[in-house]
C-alpha cells in the first residue's frame, strides 16, 4: 500500500498512464511488449548489429524486429549508429534512459526465470482443475 507521501509524489507526475490520452501509454507499449523488452534487455547486454540482435531475440521476423527498435529509437529509448562502411554498418545501443528502463526489465526478467518452477506448477493446478470443472 502507497503512502501519503508516496501517493503526493504520484499526483505530481505531469503525466498519468492510466489516463486514456497520456502519452506515456505508447512508450509503455513499447517497452512491455514481448519484442520490445526483449530487444532491450539483449541490448542491455551490449550494443548489437542488427542481424546479431535478430539471432539473440530468437522468434522475431526481421519486420517486428526494425518495426520495435524505430519505436523504441523514438521513444529515446536506442540509438541508432550507421558506420559509412561498405557494406553499410549498423549498431544498436541503449540510451542512458534506455539503460534504465532496460535495467528494471532485466530485474523482471530475472525475477521470472528464478520462480519458473512456482509458475509452472501453478500451471498444472489450474489446468488440472479446469479439466476437472470441463466434465
Amino acid at each position: 500500500m502507497a503512502t501519503t507521501q508516496e501517493r503526493t509524489a504520484e499526483q505530481d507526475l505531469p503525466y498519468d498512464v492510466f489516463s486514456r490520452s497520456c502519452p506515456s501509454r505508447g512508450t509503455l507499449e513499447h517497452v512491455t511488449g514481448r519484442w520490445g523488452a526483449l530487444t532491450l534487455g539483449a541490448l542491455y547486454e551490449s550494443s548489437l548489429r542488427f542481424n546479431e540482435l535478430r539471432r539473440r531475440v530468437d522468434g522475431v521476423s526481421e519486420k517486428m524486429l526494425s518495426q520495435t527498435l524505430h519505436a523504441l529509437e523514438r521513444d529515446g529509448l536506442v540509438d541508432r549508429e550507421a558506420q559509412p562502411t561498405n557494406p553499410p554498418r549498423v549498431d544498436y545501443e541503449l540510451t542512458a534512459l534506455g539503460r534504465e528502463v532496460a535495467g528494471r526489465l532485466i530485474a523482471l526478467i530475472q525475477c521470472l526465470e528464478g520462480r519458473m518452477d512456482e509458475v509452472l506448477a501453478s500451471h498444472e493446478r489450474y489446468d488440472a482443475r479446469e479439466a476437472r470443472r470441463s466434465y
